[in-house]
């Protein structure tokens, strides 16, 4: 049963959508849109990291990362991402939201610039430099997801929430593109700069020295989009939920939202007493948390584990499959530069009609049917399609059923966006207590990041065809892309059933759904 709450908590609930909330969506979302930007271009430019620096004399195919080298390269930011998102997740809820949140954006910026640097000319010491930066990018990112996500819940009234939550979400997908078209433009000039033959025709020549700036030059640019969000960062209030409801000063609350909403709100000391009082401060490790959220957390953790799973394994590996169905050339028969070009296309093509109408779809629709009905959608439609793409799998690598694989393909991206892969980064920052918000939603996030690690690692090496000599150089045999893609429907089909554990948070306050103004 809801008690009464505090009056500065009631005004952002019923506040009409101002234009705060699309300035909150903007500082936030320049984050995830930095966040998308980095983690996946990475797969943009393996190809050419391999050409460069592994290049073997008188391979009939152009040099490849190393398997381990190249699980590190991919990898080692959802590493950094995992720590981040435990880290400053925690930390948000010990110092506050705003505190934190300058410090996340320094270190993405800070590390992706680095990341276009190497201390030293060998394969060994470009490649550990390149896994150092990445890691401490990941880091920061990390700490953007927890903070981003409980900012905007904070700031957002009850009956657009999710919507906004979503949105904020959503600029991964513009990331994405930026991502595709920013290494287009830049392999375009560089292409069309230094002429270069396809492999095939000259191994040596087909790489050319200024191939090592592209590589740098598309890494570094995800610092921009962060700089510029960094003051407005700085100038956002803390969120009135936190001051109010953790650090207990609701005359502070009430000051900053009403220059915030540009109304008057009071303090209401007397009510602040009672909601010291009727909150007993459970923890996280405690009894009563169990009681209350323990299922919540399981249900949080376990969907976002099982999506990143499937969602990963597809987004940075997505050139591989495309070359399997002949949807990108061979590698022998394009130069560094171009094979750049046309992996940026197909991802770009991809994020265009798939992943950012996906995104949208969910900003539209949450808070008009709900969180969990686009959970179950999701989840259910990733399994059929994933099940379609790999009990037929021969018919689909036939030259002319090439175009239904990708559009199935695409099916999968757009239901997952919309579908789990919003909603599992919304929920979470709506169903747990203010003081246990940050590291809650920190704590699925990682989860869904180990999932993310057991995706990209795991399918490198499951995807492999089981015949030894038709396995890339250096990979054990997997059990093919066939056989992957029905695991990877199974776990769609357990994220579907995890889904009951999860709450619908659509249209309720966030006191109501913590239980933190209940009623004695």
């Amino acid at each position: 049963m809801g008690g009464e709450n505090l009056q500065v908590l009631t005004a952002l609930d019923v506040a009409k959508t101002q234009w705060y909330h699309f300035t909150a969506i903007i500082i936030a979302g320049m984050g995830f849109f930095t966040d998308a930007y980095d983690l996946f271009c990475i797969s943009l430019v393996t190809k050419m990291l391999g050409r460069i620096y592994y290049h073997v004399e008188g391979s009939p195919k152009p040099g490849s990362l190393p398997p381990n080298v190249s699980a590190a390269v991919c990898g080692v930011a959802l590493v950094g991402t995992l720590a981040g998102q435990l880290f400053f997740g925690w930390l948000g809820d010990k110092l506050g939201r705003k505190k934190v949140y300058g410090a996340t954006l320094m270190i993405m910026c800070f590390c992706s610039l680095a990341s276009g640097l190497s201390f030293g000319r060998d394969a060994k010491a470009v490649m550990a430099t390149l896994c150092f930066f990445r890691f401490w990018l990941g880091f920061g990112i990390g700490g953007d997801y927890p903070l981003s996500a409980t900012i905007m819940s904070e700031y957002a009234n009850k009956k657009t929430r999710g919507a906004f939550i979503a949105a904020v979400f959503a600029m991964q997908g513009f990331g994405i593109l930026a991502g595709g078209f920013f290494a287009m433009v830049m392999s375009s000039i560089f292409d069309s700069m230094f002429k270069a033959p396809a492999y095939k025709i000259d191994p040596i020549g087909s790489t050319v020295p200024q191939a090592d700036y592209l590589w740098r030059i598309i890494l570094m640019f995800g610092a921009l989009p962060a700089l510029l969000t960094f003051y407005w960062r700085l100038k956002m209030p803390e969120t009135a939920r936190y001051t109010a409801l953790v650090a207990k000063d609701t005359k502070q609350a009430a000051a900053d939202m009403a220059k915030v909403l540009q109304k008057d709100i009071e303090a209401e000391p007397e009510k602040e007493a009672g909601l010291v009082q009727k909150q007993r401060g459970y923890g996280l490790w405690s009894k009563e948390f169990l009681a209350r959220h323990g299922l919540h957390l399981l249900g949080t953790t376990s969907t976002w584990f099982l999506l990143d799973i499937a969602f990963y394994s597809q987004n940075l590996f997505q050139k591989d499959i495309f070359t399997a169905v002949g949807w990108i050339p061979q590698a022998d028969t394009m130069n560094s530069i171009h094979e750049v070009f046309v992996i940026a296309k197909a991802q770009t093509l991809i994020a265009l009609c798939s992943t950012v109408p996906g995104y949208w779809f969910t900003v539209a629709l949450i808070d008009v049917i709900g969180r969990f009905t686009i959970q179950m959608i999701g989840f259910f439609f990733m399994t059929v399609f994933m099940f379609a793409l790999a009990i037929p799998y021969h018919y689909w690598t036939q030259k002319e059923n090439q175009i239904g694989f990708v559009v199935l393909y695409s099916l999968t991206f757009f239901f997952a966006n919309f579908g789990p892969n919003a909603t599992t980064f919304v929920v979470p920052a709506e169903i747990f207590p203010a003081r246990l918000r940050s590291t809650c939603h920190g704590i699925s996030a990682a989860s869904g990041k180990l999932g993310a690690i057991i995706g990209a690692f795991g399918f490198l090496y499951l995807a492999q065809s089981p015949d030894p000599s038709k396995t890339d150089k250096g990979y054990p045999p997997g059990i093919g892309v066939k056989n992957t893609l029905i695991v990877l429907g199974v776990v769609n089909l357990l994220g579907l059933l995890c889904t009951f554990l999860v709450p619908e948070a659509k249209g309720k306050s966030l006191e109501d759904l913590s239980g933190e103004n209940e009623s004695e």
